[in-house]
């Protein structure tokens, strides 16, 4: 017997096969790649003047992209060496493995969402990281992913993906049925950070909306985005934002207050390594307004983001030696 959630997603999966009938899809514009053998632009940034883009690298630094090459900018292990972490090891623990990232305008400083150093900042002109956190309640981060920042008050919102496994154990973690995500906050102003929503089915990307008033997760392994109520008469409650036919990863929102998701469709079974990359554009009340396959971009492999900025639009994945502009 088909439950409400598998009818949804079979419906939602028409409504994409109908919209793209007829698209031509996305149009690469540059390919930003990585200096080998590096890969994993998983999420990109922007700092307050437009430079870059920004990302984090397999080999655990910060890049920056300028003059038509990426240089490196910074890291997130306080005891990192170059003579290990030479992207030819792996060694995540010692080197650090920056996912999400964000600057916050304000004070003009960087916060970084690493799996294994927990949550870090560096100044805006880069060089060694600041550990802001590496627990919660007591208890070691083990993986966290994804973060956003609120320009009003500062506040970091950002994603611990499990509290069971690690980044390391990826493929362990997608056959797991894991729900030990979480969703966090950290205020800069206090230092003290807080649990908003547990039991995540990996707990991805994070986008606050443009109005403040809610902040939006995505559950990897459950097809879907919740929206967490910050202000108003559901304050401190949670919903189902949107259902997905495939794993949705990092949420990003553009200048008009609407939301891109990277969403992955498994050609196959649960355990296929071959997916349909795809960006979906939706509105504040998770009205799907645009979806754009990135197959030309990405092939079979998974997309980890798509983000809209100052007119452009760019993509990043956890597994791709490069990063994109492109047109959708």
């Amino acid at each position: 017997m088909m439950g409400k959630t598998g009818v949804v997603g079979i419906v939602i999966l028409q409504m994409c096969w109908q919209w793209m009938g007829s698209s031509e899809g996305q149009r690469l514009v540059a390919r930003l790649d990585l200096p080998p053998p590096l890969t994993g632009p998983e999420s990109l940034a922007f700092d307050s003047i437009g430079g870059g883009p920004y990302t984090g690298i397999s080999d655990g630094r910060l890049l920056k992209f300028e003059n038509g090459t990426f240089l490196e900018f910074a890291y997130t292990s306080p005891i990192r060496n170059k003579t290990t972490c030479d992207g030819t090891s792996d060694q995540p623990e010692t080197c650090g493995r920056p996912l999400g990232l964000g600057f916050n305008n304000r004070t003009q400083e960087w916060y970084i969402a690493d799996a294994y150093q927990g949550l870090v900042k560096v100044p805006s002109y880069g060089g060694r990281p600041t550990q802001l956190l590496t627990s919660i309640q007591g208890r070691p981060f083990r993986f966290l992913d994804a973060l956003d920042i609120d320009p009003s008050t500062g506040i970091v919102y950002f994603t611990e993906a499990s509290a069971n496994y690690q980044l390391k154990d990826m493929q362990q973690l997608l056959s797991s049925g894991d729900s030990s995500g979480s969703l966090l906050s950290y205020d800069p102003g206090t230092g003290q950070a807080r649990v908003l929503l547990r039991n995540l089915a990996l707990a991805g990307g994070v986008a606050l909306s443009g109005d403040g008033s809610f902040v939006l997760v995505t559950e990897f392994l459950a097809n879907r985005v919740i929206r967490f109520w910050l202000t108003g008469p559901l304050q401190n409650t949670s919903q189902v934002f949107m259902l997905l036919p495939g794993r949705p990863d990092n949420i990003k929102r553009n200048p008009r207050g609407e939301f891109w998701i990277a969403v992955n469709t498994p050609l196959g079974p649960p355990s296929t390594t071959a997916f349909w990359p795809l960006g979906y554009r939706v509105n504040s009340s998770g009205f799907i307004l645009q979806i754009v396959p990135l197959t030309q971009l990405y092939q079979n492999q998974e997309v980890s983001e798509v983000h809209e900025y100052n007119g452009a639009f760019y993509s990043g994945s956890l597994l791709a030696p490069y990063a994109t502009i492109f047109t959708p």
